[in-house]
């Protein structure tokens, strides 16, 4: 087997990948792999094949993670952050574990910033780590 078709396919596949991932680093890798292929398809040598493809995908690796940084945006908010929760009762109160009520269920917390603690109080979520709620007295913005 002639080592452009190994390109070929290797490309071929790192692309079908991306598509399953779409992080686009498999896209550059892919497009690397097919710039090898064309190497070697107009008889370059292994040498030019692997460096031609090694220039390509290091350059476009760094242009995707820069392009990544530069347009990333911060993760979306939960659709919980900023809802209420009811104040059940103190798991460990120096630790400020506690249990609330939150959609007729009842939820482990983590109290913040000063809530009395007394059954009945209003908390709000300020964000869910896992299935523990993070509450506050204070309603985030």
């Amino acid at each position: 087997m002639d080592i452009s078709l190994v390109w070929l396919i290797a490309g071929v596949a790192l692309i079908v990948a991306e598509l399953v991932t779409g992080t686009f680093y498999l896209l550059v890798l892919g497009i690397a792999a097919l710039v090898g292929s064309g190497i070697g398809y107009a008889g370059g040598t292994h040498l030019w094949q692997a460096l031609t493809a090694a220039v390509v995908a290091v350059a476009g690796v760094v242009w995707v993670h820069q392009y990544r940084k530069r347009t990333g945006s911060s993760p979306m908010r939960g659709l919980d952050v900023g809802q209420h929760a009811t104040f059940e009762s103190w798991v460990n109160k120096s630790a400020g574990h506690a249990r609330v009520k939150y959609r007729d269920a009842q939820w482990d917390a983590q109290v913040a910033d000063g809530a009395s603690g007394e059954p009945g109080e209003i908390l709000y979520i300020t964000s869910v780590d896992g299935s523990t709620l993070k509450v506050s007295k204070t309603r985030p913005a």
